[in-house]
């Protein structure tokens, strides 16, 4: 039997994790002093309420590697003979290598195990390890063998496609994940970053103007980058306002001829706390590593709203 299990950044449903057995290892939020364990101590809509009334950024620890064994060791003792540890990108936080000193750790004690054990750095956040771990559980269902899914995610990891943009500057600005010029500019302009994954770490690819433009990219860049041949579901993710999630699925339904599920599921409280309120998100498999042209996004984008740039600064 093949066992899945992840850290709580993935994001997945409570749903989801219940129908696929999955088993989490959550990170630890500290919000004003006090310490959560994601998913466990604190609802994701707790979470977001104490976030909006926070002074300072709430902070974030990854699981430790005695958290992730007490999983595998479970696992084991529910007769598991092999195990699948999806976590989020190396690139953002240590909880890659916090699983795998866990396995170590297994393996140290256990020389003489036949239990097979594979860790994945995901090179994703979100909902993007997330849809790993879900196609991961159909492939089990389908009885596909443990190589052969481990396979699938080392091949595919890099090619989930992540597409992130926020409601609200403030979370992004005061952790640094946008410049001092970039932030001027879109508090100035009401301009929406749009984020991707690039070697394992968060990236700025456009920037657009108001909601409806987000979602037109979002389509656009489905329908310029989709693999049909993988993509058999996708996931709309969303912080604070479930509304922007319905939107989306509501406009991707009318604008595309897509025929697999789409779920909408909740950001959770540790990526929230980088994201802030407001965030929007979906995640697809692309058919290629595909370029995301950011000059040429941004050469047209200025080209745009230069003149309303001119007047703002006259003023």
């Amino acid at each position: 039997m093949i066992k899945l299990m992840a850290d709580s950044t993935c994001d997945l449903s409570q749903e989801i994790l219940d129908k696929y057995k999955i088993s989490i290892a959550p990170l630890n939020i500290i919000i004003d002093g006090v310490n959560y364990r994601d998913g466990i101590d604190l609802s994701s809509d707790v979470f977001y309420k104490l976030l909006s009334e926070s002074v300072e950024i709430p902070s974030t620890s990854m699981p430790s590697p005695e958290e992730y064994l007490k999983i595998i060791d479970k696992a084991v003792e529910e007769g598991y003979t092999e195990i699948l540890c999806i976590c989020m990108s190396s690139g953002t936080s240590a909880a890659y290598q916090s699983a795998v000193i866990a396995k170590d750790m297994f393996y140290e004690r256990n020389p003489e195990t036949p239990i097979k054990m594979h860790v994945v750095d995901s090179k994703s956040m979100s909902h993007g390890s997330g849809w790993l771990i879900m196609k991961s559980a159909e492939l089990i269902e389908k009885g596909y063998s443990f190589k052969k899914i481990v396979a699938f995610n080392e091949t595919y990891k890099t090619r989930v496609k992540h597409l992130l943009c926020v409601d609200d500057l403030n979370n992004l600005i005061k952790s640094g994940r946008l410049s001092n010029a970039s932030a001027f500019i879109g508090k100035l302009l009401r301009v929406k970053p749009i984020m991707t994954m690039k070697g394992g770490k968060g990236a700025i690819v456009a920037k657009v103007r108001g909601r409806n433009r987000a979602l037109e990219y979002y389509i656009e860049q489905y329908k310029q980058r989709v693999d049909l041949e993988v993509t058999d579901f996708i996931i709309v993710g969303y912080t604070s306002d479930i509304k922007m999630a319905q939107d989306l699925v509501e406009k991707f339904k009318a604008e595309t001829d897509f025929q697999g599920k789409i779920y909408i599921m909740q950001m959770g409280a540790s990526v929230g706390t980088h994201v802030g309120l407001g965030g929007l998100s979906m995640y697809f498999v692309e058919k290629r590593r595909m370029k995301d042209g950011f000059i040429q996004n941004e050469f047209a984008h200025l080209l745009e709203i230069k003149d309303e740039i001119l007047e703002k600064l006259k003023s």
